[in-house]
């Protein structure tokens, strides 16, 4: 199955107050794995870059002033995208600026019902623990040392990684029998173990012995079954 994971960066929360979409990372992943695929393009948000917005993921007016308008690159992010489900983080917020920049230039939007939330998988998995990306990839030892700052294809490769361990991803992959026996390897062997070079001492008492025995006589006609195990009944004390 074809999936997509999806990350964005924006000039702010909110496109309905004037924010706009300046980065979008795509990862392609194939039943699960990374197919090494990836979309990722800076975008013009034609307005200014807020500070703090800067503080987060480090893109200034300077680093979008030439990239290509949301317009401009559109077919190509449609394109890859194609039919695939979409997988984002908190996958409202990325919603919301995908459907309003594909809104401005009345681009069909992504059915609602192919966007999967890893946040709201995440808080099923693990409900009442901290579940933002940052935690996941704590919990599921997934290494940040190559983020200095949030990028969407970057945070997008790590949401890969915890979105598969979060579907049970590398678990799948194991291959726990590191040799197969068929029927063309010929017939198995059970291995000899041998005696035990002590018996184990018994862990029952006399009494209770006896006591098995009298049952076992006063139950069964045929005490070929124990007698097999080495009990003699016959010769038992009654109870």
């Amino acid at each position: 199955m074809r999936e997509i994971v999806l990350d964005t960066e924006t000039t702010g929360f909110d496109p309905k107050t004037g924010d706009r979409l300046i980065e979008v990372g795509c990862i392609e992943i194939m039943d699960l794995l990374p197919t090494g695929r990836t979309y990722h393009t800076l975008v013009n948000p034609e307005r200014l870059i807020p500070p703090d917005a800067i503080r987060v993921h480090g893109i200034t007016d300077d680093k979008v002033k030439d990239a290509p308008k949301f317009a401009e690159i559109v077919q190509e992010l449609s394109d890859f995208i194609g039919d695939a489900p979409v997988i984002a983080h908190n996958a409202q917020f990325d919603r919301n600026f995908i459907d309003f920049e594909y809104g401005r230039i009345a681009h069909p939007l992504i059915p609602g019902d192919r966007w999967i939330d890893t946040l709201q998988l995440a808080q099923k998995k693990f409900p009442g623990m901290p579940n933002s990306l940052d935690a996941l990839c704590k919990r599921f030892k997934v290494s940040l040392a190559d983020r200095t700052f949030h990028g969407a294809l970057i945070d997008a490769r790590l949401l890969a990684e915890v979105y598969l361990e979060l579907r049970g991803g590398k678990e799948r992959r194991l291959d726990l029998s590191t040799t197969r026996v068929t029927a063309a390897s010929g017939p198995v062997v059970a291995a000899a173990l041998g005696a035990r070079p002590r018996p184990l001492a018994p862990r029952s008492t006399d009494e209770e012995r006896a006591a098995h025995a009298a049952f076992l006589l006063a139950t069964l006609k045929d005490h070929s079954l124990w007698e097999g195990y080495g009990l003699e009944l016959e010769k038992a004390p009654a109870a």
